[in-house]
């Protein structure tokens, strides 16, 4: 592909400091590393995957109407994030996130746990302690 072929379909990385990084041969037939807003193909392969992360939400929002689980369920798994990869952002063993994960252990969480919680979920507190209606 050459330079002037590399796609800029800005769906999702429009206003983003990301892009990705695509080679092309330039006019001298090297290759270049060259930032790229996203493709067509790969934007909607994203886009099938943030439908399912909002549907998989939408039914985590229920179980925690039902008292079934706690807000922190919920910023995780919008934030694609896994125990073990909040573990280690947050420095909470992965035990205490599963207790985290009910509405009891989540209600007796600590203002300083919370926001250890809310930094790595790049949240608020108060946003934390919140799911959307």
């Amino acid at each position: 592909m050459k330079i002037e072929d590399v796609p800029q379909d800005c769906r999702y990385l429009k206003d983003s400091v990301m892009r990705d990084l695509t080679y092309a041969v330039d006019d001298e037939g090297r290759y270049r590393a060259v930032p790229s807003t996203g493709w067509t193909p790969k934007n909607d392969a994203l886009e099938v995957t943030l439908d399912e992360i909002n549907e998989e939400c939408r039914e985590i929002i229920q179980r925690i109407k039902d008292g079934c689980s706690s807000p922190l369920e919920y910023h995780m798994h919008k934030n694609i994030m896994t125990i073990d990869l909040l573990s280690k952002y947050t420095g909470i063993a992965k035990r205490k996130i599963r207790k985290h994960l009910t509405p009891e252990g989540f209600a007796s969480l600590d203002e300083d746990t919370l926001a250890r919680y809310a930094d790595a979920l790049r949240t608020t507190v108060d946003k934390l302690k919140t799911i959307p209606l």
